[in-house]
């Protein structure tokens, strides 16, 4: 079985499906699955059947994680790789049965994203200070995130190349090496500006263009931003746990908030899906009706008609 693990790994690196972060939850989902095959004393793919995947699930229910117990989405996913895996085992080995097929993934509970309200957002910002050059980088790189709605990966992976400062735009490559062109606002501009010629020369030594660098001159990974944004959140009163997808949601909820039009969302995102795109509209709605509630003298939990 971990032959056929293998296999399905490298034909998947030879496709270069998805990003790294995708290749490495397959190897996780498959494997774990595996291990409960071995468990079970089932030694063979062949043999795996709809009760060995009820099982499995309940396994996965009963399992904790770091965060408690799985949530749905979680499971869903696991089951998803494991039905990607069967498909490639049904093409290229010739196993005959997908019993991961027809088996239906535990319903997703609808979440709605965590973000920042605007004032909070200009609190966490204006905390940085510009003197100090991991400051500067470190307010030059969360605001960009929040001006351009990147993910954590993008703004990693992020090249001198793919910024004109004459246009104000930054090209970013986001999931499945999709490509996308959002603008920035003036803020970000003097701000990169500022850090690429006062900051970034002090660590690089320009063997490499990624835009933002630790102090040993490479390239920021996506743990070390998340370090960085738990220093920053630590010197604020926000009474949050923040992390840095906040400042993507942040983005589109705002841009919303303030009137553009979905569809324009979806593009600067790089949303494939307008659905996908559609949760920011239910989180505008429910901070709409929350205002109204908190707002309007009629609308008082004990006002009732006597």
């Amino acid at each position: 079985m971990e032959t056929y693990v293998e296999r399905f790994l490298k034909y998947l690196n030879d496709i270069n499906s998805g990003s790294k972060h995708t290749y490495d939850a397959y190897e996780r989902d498959i494997k774990e699955f595996i291990s409960f095959l071995t468990s079970q004393n089932v030694s063979s793919l062949e043999d795996v059947d709809r009760i060995l995947i009820m099982g499995y699930v309940t396994y996965l229910r009963n399992k904790a994680g770091t965060m408690g117990t799985l949530k749905n989405s979680t499971i869903a996913r696991k089951l998803s790789s494991l039905r990607s895996f069967y498909r490639y085992l049904n093409e290229y080995v010739g196993i005959q049965n997908n019993p991961f097929l027809y088996f239906k993934a535990p319903k997703k509970a609808k979440r709605i994203p965590e973000f920042l309200f605007y004032d909070e957002m200009e609190t966490f910002l204006s905390s940085f200070d510009l003197s100090k050059p991991e400051e500067l980088r470190d307010r030059a790189m969360f605001e960009l995130m929040y001006a351009c709605g990147m993910r954590v990966s993008e703004i990693s992976s992020l090249r001198i190349r793919d910024i004109d400062f004459i246009e104000q735009i930054v090209r970013i490559t986001g999931k499945g090496d999709k490509q996308r062109i959002v603008p920035f606002y003036d803020t970000a501009k003097q701000l990169l500006k500022s850090y690429l010629h006062t900051v970034r020369g002090l660590w690089c030594d320009g063997s490499h263009d990624y835009v933002f660098v630790n102090q040993r001159g490479k390239q920021m990974t996506s743990r070390g931003i998340q370090y960085r944004l738990d220093i920053a959140g630590k010197k604020t009163d926000l009474q949050v746990h923040l992390h840095p997808h906040m400042f993507r949601h942040s983005f589109a909820t705002h841009l919303l908030d303030n009137g553009a039009d979905l569809r324009v969302v979806q593009e600067l995102l790089g949303h494939s899906s307008l659905s996908t795109t559609q949760i920011y509209v239910h989180v505008s709605q429910e901070r709409l009706k929350q205002t109204y509630l908190n707002a309007h003298p009629r609308a008082e939990k004990n006002n009732t008609i006597e």
